[in-house]
């Protein structure tokens, strides 16, 4: 699926690729990962990423591969479009790298009209979306968007919890630097896929664990929602 067939997130219908990676014809390398998050919903979802994990927690999502975990740019509490989360981690076994997530909004993703009705639908329950800069310090366009690749993870509830869609396209930006399909496929091995694949299934599996008490704890002076057991 290339990067401007991704409105095919919105709706349920399976796709042919709910979980692996493909080479694009870019070179950039695609990323699937489709991950049951029992108990979770869209709105625990969202709200993690607005909770701004320190690193002790950042710790709790990934026990094994997550090292360090820091904010910048616009913090708010009613969104997380704006902040920028600055981690180390490791890829299931390999070298630790230091990255950049910058979250955006979904119109730079998405009709914005296919994306709200996808919403009142019921469709999307929840949407993380980012662009993802390599080192604490990638380049950006002059308007200050990361240069690197994309992260779109959409989720949809259920009777029994979240289904979790994460998509990511790694080394989407480097032809536009003027790198060839070979040239960007040598800075995006294929093994970086095979590692982000079971490193994203890994972490959502465990922040499913967790997210639901997480968030009922942290809620307990208002409304909590209903939570799928």
């Amino acid at each position: 699926m290339e990067f401007d067939e991704v409105e095919a997130l919105l709706s349920p219908t399976p796709l042919p690729l709910e979980t692996g990676y493909e080479r694009l014809a870019s070179g950039a390398l695609h990323v699937a990962v489709r991950t049951d998050m029992r108990g979770c919903t869209g709105a625990m979802f969202e709200w993690w990423f607005r909770w701004r994990c320190d690193t002790q927690k950042y710790i709790w999502w990934h026990p094994v591969d997550h090292v360090f975990s820091g904010w910048q740019g616009e913090l708010r509490d009613d969104t997380h479009v704006g902040s920028e989360h600055i981690v180390t981690e490791y890829f299931t076994g390999l070298p630790a790298d230091d990255l950049i997530i910058q979250f955006r909004e979904p119109s730079e993703f998405f009709d914005g009209d296919r994306y709200d009705a996808a919403r009142a639908d019921g469709s999307v329950s929840g949407a993380v979306l980012a662009r993802i800069g390599v080192s604490h310090d990638p380049p950006r366009t002059e308007g200050g968007e990361v240069i690197g690749g994309r992260l779109l993870h959409i989720g949809r509830d259920t009777d029994w919890g979240l289904a979790l869609r994460s998509h990511f396209y790694i080394g989407l930006d480097l032809p536009g630097l003027g790198m060839t399909a070979d040239q960007v496929e040598e800075q995006v091995p294929t093994d970086f896929g095979v590692a982000l694949l079971q490193h994203a299934y890994n972490e959502f599996t465990f922040l499913s664990r967790f997210l639901p008490s997480l968030y009922i704890a942290e809620h307990r002076d208002s409304q909590t929602p209903r939570v799928p057991w």
